[in-house]
């Protein structure tokens, strides 16, 4: 899709519910989308939210209990705004495809029915919705009543399951992508004409070499987990650029009782990356060699905080507020890629200055 010049692009505002640490808002404002303010439970984003996009107000609240009058008196909005964009990117834990428990995640399955409440009352002139492809699959998910109720408000809408490589993403990530608006009769996803995809070696490849558990002092955060000895000896012992954990399957003082005999399950686990390809999708446990495929593709230690942020797409200068490396690494692997959401928002500038002219000419005909 063609990119508008700034002195083309209209004026569009948003609000970003279930904001995390920004990934959303950091894209849309790339794109010139003024972003108004971000929503999220978890108040140890406000930091890195705010600190990273200068004028968006981080709104600390439960939107089970947040009311849209509040939302409308905190940012000074009103219903009808044809100039704005609602974003609906909630926590995706229960609906992934990952054999995680799902029990912690639960109460976040129906977060759509209430994104709905706001949607209901304020009909923004556009919305975007971001999940995993499980939101759409599963049984008992609330997206079929989502797209039903937004259609009997008006909204036309295109729904699909993109990966965020094809966006200069430097990782493998597949996405539920809706977006829908109520101002014309069509709206589409933008599909990259030129999916040429962005390798871990162009985006980590110049980093400075590092050991396991190395912590710098600023707030760059090239940090890595610590590993005990006999992860270090398995790391060690797993061939650069791609390598697996079958290669010590047979040393008995190396392998995982509970891989034995089972050379094709979670083979991922304990791997190293690929330094010519993209990444596989960062969780937020990326930093861990036991939780993925997230070994350096040559470094004997898993991805660094900061690696893992490149490899979502935040820019070098985003940084994340927290001395945990755990925390740290929820607000990025939670996060919706800030270039994906840049795609997108260049995708609805389009489209609002599209309809925009063509009310236009009405109204002067």
């Amino acid at each position: 899709m063609k990119k508008l010049s700034q002195q083309d692009k209209p004026k569009l505002k948003a609000v970003d519910f279930f904001c995390c640490s920004g990934g959303v808002t950091c894209g849309f404002r790339k794109a010139g989308i003024t972003v108004l303010g971000g929503i999220d439970i978890d108040d140890s984003y406000k930091e890195t939210y705010e600190k990273n996009n200068k004028g968006a107000a981080f709104i600390q609240a439960d939107i089970a209990s947040y009311q849209p009058e509040q939302l409308a008196a905190d940012l000074n909005i009103v219903p009808n705004m044809d100039d704005m964009v609602f974003v609906g990117c909630s926590p995706c834990q229960y609906y992934t495809t990952m054999q995680t428990d799902k029990t912690k995640s639960s109460g976040g399955k129906l977060l759509l029915e209430e994104f709905k409440r706001f949607v209901d009352y304020f009909r923004p002139g556009f919305l975007f919705v971001e999940n995993v492809p499980g939101l759409e699959t599963k049984a008992g998910s609330p997206l079929a009543r989502f797209k039903n109720y937004i259609e009997s408000l008006g909204y036309v809408f295109d729904d699909d399951i993109v990966n965020a490589s094809d966006y200069k993403v430097p990782q493998n990530r597949k996405r539920y992508v809706l977006v829908a608006t109520r101002l014309g009769k069509q709206i589409k996803i933008p599909i990259p004409k030129n999916r040429t995809q962005v390798t871990v070696r162009h985006a980590i490849g110049h980093l400075p070499e590092i050991e396991a558990g190395h912590k710098d002092d600023g707030i760059d955060k090239h940090w890595t987990g610590r590993l005990e000895t006999i992860n270090l000896k398995r790391i060690r012992k797993t061939p650069h650029d791609g390598g697996t954990r079958l290669a010590w399957k047979d040393d008995d003082d190396l392998q995982l009782k509970c891989y034995k005999g089972k050379d094709k399950t979670f083979i991922d686990v304990y791997s190293r990356i690929f330094w010519d390809l993209p990444s596989p999708t960062i969780t937020t446990k990326f930093y861990s060699i036991s939780n993925g495929r997230f070994g350096h593709p040559e470094q004997d230690r898993g991805l660094s905080i900061k690696e893992g942020a490149i490899l979502q797409s935040f820019p070098a200068n985003y940084h994340f507020y927290s001395n945990s490396m755990v925390v740290a690494a929820r607000m990025i692997g939670n996060a919706v890629p800030p270039k994906l959401a840049q795609a997108i928002a260049e995708c609805l500038l389009q489209c609002y200055k599209h309809y925009g002219s063509i009310q236009n000419q009405g109204q002067s005909s």
